[in-house]
C-alpha cells in the first residue's frame, strides 16, 4: 500500500475516490463543503433528502460526478461535531474504507483528517489513517481449498493536510505504516493453525526477519542448551509433547552502546492445559496462546522497518503444553534457572513457568528495561474484558510511560496492583513457592509469581489475554499490543 499526503483542496484534487464527512444535523465537513460547492449543491441535497443523516459510521457512495475532480465520493457520518474524538475518527474512516474497498477505486483520499478531532493532531490523524487502512485490507491467511476472492483494487491512499503540516503528516504515515507492518506480522503468525505454527516455525520466522533486516541478529537455543542453562521451569512445560521447545533470541542494534530494552513474549503455540486439561469448548483458541511471542516479534519487525535508533532484545520461550505419560504432574517440583524451586499445582498455569526462566535468561543482556507480554490469565479477561490489557510492574515511572503510550496509540492498558498481600497465596509447604494461588485475583497473583524473578530489574508485565485476539464469529488476532509497545519505543528515542 502506498500512502501520500494531499495538500490541495478537495475541489481540485483528482482521485478515484474522495472520503468526506457529514456531521449530525446535516452539517457538511470541510472537504464535503468544498465538493458541494463544486458540484452545485449535490451533497447538500442528498443530506436534505435524508439519504445520509450524519450518524457515526453510516456511508453513502456517490458516483457519476460530472464536473468533479473525483470519480466517486464516499460520504460518511461523523456523529456529533463536539464529540468527534480519535475513536469516532477511527470508526468513521474504517466504515468509509470498507465501502471503498468494494468499488474498483485504485486510489482514495481521506479528507476526514482535515476535521477538528478531539485529542489528535496532524501526526496522529495521518498515523491512524495508515493503521485503519491496513486493518481494512488485512486478510487472514486461511487454508481453504475454495477459490480466494480477488484482491481489492485499492493501492494508494492519501491523507489530507494543510501545506504547513505536511512534514508531520508524512511522519505520521511512516510510523503508521511501520506499526501496521508489525501488526500484520503478528496477526499472520497468531492466525496460523497450531500444526503449522510450531515452536520451530516461530524460530524460522524470526530467522526470516534477520534475512530481511540487516540490523537483526538471531540465536535459537534448543532443549539441550536449555538443560545446560538449568531452565527447569520451561522444560517442565514441554515434557508432554513431541514438539521440541525453542528459546528464540533476537537482537536489534540501532542505539550504539546504550543498554537494550528487552521484550519477552510467551510463545505457547498450543495450550491444552497439560494434565490439568482445559474443557473442550473454545480450546481451539489456544493456538493464540503464543500471541505474546507474536507481538514482540511484530514489534521487532516494526523497529527494524522504521530503523529506530534504539537497542532491542527480544526473547521468546516457545513450546507446546500437552498431556502424555511424560507430562509434568500437579504436585511436581521444578528448579528454575534462578535456582528458586516451584511446586506446580496446576499445569495449566504454564505461561508463567516458561516466562520466569526467560526473565532470568534476559539478565545476561543487562537491559535498561524488561517488558514481558503474555496471554497469561483468563482472570484478566474477567477483570477488564476485551478492551484493556492488564499492566503490572515494579517501577512507577515505567508503568506511567506504558499507560500513557497505550493512550496515545489507542491500545490502552490498565494498571493493576502487586501488593504484598497477593503474594501470600503463592506460599508452598514443599518448595520456595507454588505456581498458582487460587481463583481470586488470578491475574494479580500470576504477575506476583513473575515478580519473584525480576529483583533489581526495571520490569513491567502486560497480560493481553483479553486484547490480543477475538473469539466467536470474529475469531482472529487483533495485532495488539504492538501499537502500545511501538509507541513506547518511539517515545524512548525522542
Amino acid at each position: 500500500m502506498e500512502h501520500f499526503v494531499v495538500t490541495a483542496s478537495a475541489a481540485r484534487q483528482r482521485t478515484d475516490c474522495a472520503i468526506v464527512g457529514v456531521f449530525e444535523k446535516g452539517a457538511l465537513g470541510i472537504a464535503a463543503g468544498e465538493l458541494d460547492t463544486k458540484l452545485g449543491g449535490t451533497l447538500s441535497r442528498l443530506v436534505k433528502n435524508g439519504d445520509v443523516r450524519g450518524k457515526l459510521g453510516e456511508t453513502l457512495l456517490i458516483g457519476d460526478l460530472k464536473g468533479s475532480p473525483c470519480q466517486r465520493i464516499v460520504l460518511v457520518g461523523l456523529g456529533g461535531r463536539d464529540t468527534f474524538t480519535r475513536k469516532q475518527y477511527r470508526k468513521a474512516l474504517a466504515a468509509a474504507l470498507t465501502l471503498v474497498i468494494k468499488t474498483g477505486a485504485r486510489e482514495a483520499v481521506n479528507y476526514l483528517s482535515l476535521e477538528k478531532v478531539r485529542g489528535a493532531d496532524v501526526y496522529s490523524l495521518s498515523r491512524i489513517t495508515a493503521e485503519v487502512t491496513a486493518n481494512a485490507l488485512y486478510r487472514i491467511p486461511d487454508l481453504k481449498s475454495t477459490k480466494k476472492p480477488p484482491a481489492p483494487a485499492l493501492k494508494r491512499v492519501g491523507s489530507a493536510a494543510d501545506r504547513s503540516d505536511k512534514s508531520a503528516a508524512d511522519r505520521g504515515l511512516t510510523h503508521g505504516q511501520g506499526i501496521s507492518t508489525g501488526m500484520a506480522f503478528m496477526r499472520d503468525l497468531a492466525n496460523l493453525p497450531p500444526n503449522v505454527c510450531t515452536p520451530s516455525y516461530l524460530a524460522n520466522a524470526t530467522r526470516g526477519l534477520a534475512r530481511d533486516y540487516r540490523g537483526i541478529r538471531v540465536k535459537i537455543l534448543g532443549e539441550p542448551e536449555m538443560r545446560r542453562l538449568k531452565m527447569g521451569a520451561l522444560l517442565s512445560v514441554t515434557n508432554g509433547t513431541e514438539e521440541p521447545a525453542r528459546l528464540i533470541v533476537a537482537e536489534y542494534r540501532g542505539g550504539g552502546t546504550a543498554p537494550p530494552i528487552a521484550l519477552v513474549g510467551k510463545g505457547v503455540t498450543f495450550d491444552t492445559g497439560g494434565i490439568s486439561l482445559k474443557p473442550p469448548p473454545a480450546m481451539d483458541e489456544m493456538k493464540f496462546d503464543m500471541s505474546g511471542a507474536a507481538s514482540v516479534l511484530g514489534t521487532l519487525k516494526t523497529v527494524a522497518e522504521l530503523k529506530l535508533p534504539i537497542n532491542l532484545v527480544v526473547v521468546v520461550p516457545a513450546c507446546e503444553n500437552m498431556p502424555s505419560g511424560r507430562a509434568t504432574k500437579p504436585g511436581d517440583i521444578v528448579t528454575t534457572m534462578s535456582g528458586q524451586t516451584v511446586e506446580i499445582l496446576n499445569t495449566d498455569a504454564e505461561g508463567r513457568l516458561i516466562l520466569c526462566d526467560a526473565l532470568t535468561y534476559v539478565r545476561k543482556f543487562k537491559p535498561a528495561v524488561v517488558i514481558d507480554v503474555a496471554t497469561l490469565t483468563g482472570a484478566v479477561v474477567m477483570a477488564l474484558g476485551s478492551h484493556l490489557s492488564g499492566l503490572f510492574g515494579n517501577d512507577e515511572g515505567l508503568i506511567d510511560e506504558l499507560r500513557e503510550a497505550g493512550e496515545r496509540a489507542d491500545d490502552r492498558a490498565w494498571h493493576l496492583p502487586l501488593m504484598d498481600e497477593y503474594h501470600e497465596g503463592l506460599k508452598s509447604n514443599f518448595a520456595d513457592f507454588a505456581n498458582v494461588a487460587g481463583r481470586e485475583g488470578g491475574a494479580i497473583t500470576a504477575a506476583c509469581y513473575l515478580a519473584k524473578f525480576t529483583k533489581d530489574l526495571k520490569w513491567a508485565h502486560l497480560d493481553v489475554a483479553g486484547t490480543a485476539y477475538q473469539g466467536g464469529a470474529q475469531k482472529g488476532s487483533t495485532g495488539r499490543p504492538v501499537p502500545l509497545l511501538v509507541e513506547y519505543l518511539l517515545s524512548r528515542r525522542q
